[in-house]
């Protein structure tokens, strides 16, 4: 069997719509271990605040790709494009068919199309921005995003300082945008891609997105945040649950009057999730290779996959 009789089915859609029951079904139908794509998940220590596989989910399916880093480590897309192309060449020797599930866009897309070839920032115009960053602040920089590059402003993390400062450091060495650079051709894949984005009405996800933070709490995230608090400065940490938990607890310990008490910060873990289940979509919808679906129908999306399989 050729390389291009391989198949790669990635299960994507944004935060709590359900991504992970539907690939423990699918892994177990086609007798393939799941490759995650989900940045945050890659981290031990965290497992309650992102969502990861449970003991029993991975005792059932193998998982690639959680837990696997310690939290100060540094982790990028084109690492994980590196890293997963190495491990999908191996599990092809004994599979047909392998499953990816994830919400991380920018690691999707590098499993899929390949990293951009990003020019290398010199430290000069890092310096520069770093200069304008501890001048203006995030909000300040942000702005300036949304003047140089407003597609990709509306599509980044714009609490995120890591994301939107290399997007400026990008803009400032090429005089373009970075949207521009992201949208090189796709690189040639050995495989057949298979992608199915998964949705549910917004009312529906957000109830859902509501429930699990629920759900979160009383698993222990309260007691899983303060454990990893020592390391909030990195940027494994730099994500919604985490962030407003630390903002918690700089309340309680009398060293904010930030007035994030803990129902307010549960409620804002709710609601940038909801704002963070957004961008995921605004994304994907721009990728047309994607068959949607809605997580419950199942036998649809195994009859979509198999009228898409490529078979020796």
């Amino acid at each position: 069997m050729t390389s291009t009789d391989k198949n790669l089915v990635v299960i994507l859609g944004p935060t709590g719509v359900g991504k992970t029951e539907l690939c423990l079904s699918l892994a177990g139908l086609f007798h393939s271990p799941v490759i995650s794509a989900d940045s945050r998940q890659m981290y031990a220590d965290i497992p309650i605040g992102t969502a990861a596989p449970t003991e029993s989910q991975r005792k059932q399916v193998r998982h690639y790709f959680v837990g696997t880093l310690g939290l100060d480590e540094y982790y990028s897309a084109a690492r994980y494009e590196e890293d997963a192309m190495r491990l999908i060449s191996e599990l092809f020797q004994t599979h047909d068919t392998l499953i990816v599930a994830g919400g991380s866009m920018m690691y999707i897309d590098a499993l899929c199309k390949g990293i951009d070839d990003i020019p290398t920032i010199t430290p000069e115009v890092r310096s520069q921005i770093m200069l304008q960053y501890g001048e203006k602040g995030l909000d300040g920089m942000f702005s300036l995003l949304e003047e140089l590059d407003p597609e990709y402003s509306r599509i980044v993390d714009r609490h995120n300082p890591k994301r939107v400062l290399h997007a400026l450091e990008v803009c400032r060495m090429t005089g373009g945008t970075y949207t521009s650079l992201r949208r090189g051709s796709a690189k040639s894949r050995p495989f057949n891609i298979i992608k199915i984005g998964l949705t549910r009405p917004r009312e529906e996800l957000y109830e859902r997105i509501g429930q699990r933070v629920d759900r979160m709490i009383s698993e222990g995230l309260i007691e899983e945040a303060r454990r990893v608090l020592p390391l909030r400065g990195q940027n494994s940490l730099n994500t919604v649950g985490y962030k407003e938990l630390f903002l918690y607890f700089d309340h309680e310990d009398g060293l904010s009057d930030n007035g994030y008490t803990l129902p307010f910060a549960v409620e804002q873990i709710k609601r940038n999730t909801r704002v963070y289940s957004r961008k995921q979509m605004t994304w994907f919808k721009r990728d047309t290779s994607i068959s949607w679906f809605s997580p419950d129908d199942r036998e649809q999306i195994i009859a979509h996959i198999d009228s898409r399989i490529r078979k020796q």
